[in-house]
């Protein structure tokens, strides 16, 4: 993990995203008490920022609350997910 000021920061920044990208853990520290982490944003986390989606699971969420659920057989599970 590396901890670096917010001028080395904005000096480098081409150089710290791609430490990135590589897994490194990269703290920004702005004064005395303040930080921020960065991390990059994967294709995963924009679908879950979806609002259709959110809503889709907001749904689904409340119909198993009430029982409203179907259960698959391990092999129909499989073969959807190509296994």
């Amino acid at each position: 993990m590396l901890v670096i000021s917010s001028r080395e920061f904005r000096d480098k920044q081409k150089m710290y995203l791609d430490l990135i990208d590589k897994k490194e853990h990269v703290i920004i520290q702005r004064g005395k008490n303040k930080a921020y982490a960065l991390t990059p944003i994967t294709e995963t986390d924009r679908y879950f920022s979806e609002p259709q989606i959110k809503k889709r699971i907001a749904h689904s969420i409340k119909q198993a609350e009430r029982g409203e659920l179907t259960t698959l057989p391990k092999e129909e599970i499989n073969k959807f997910l190509g296994l």
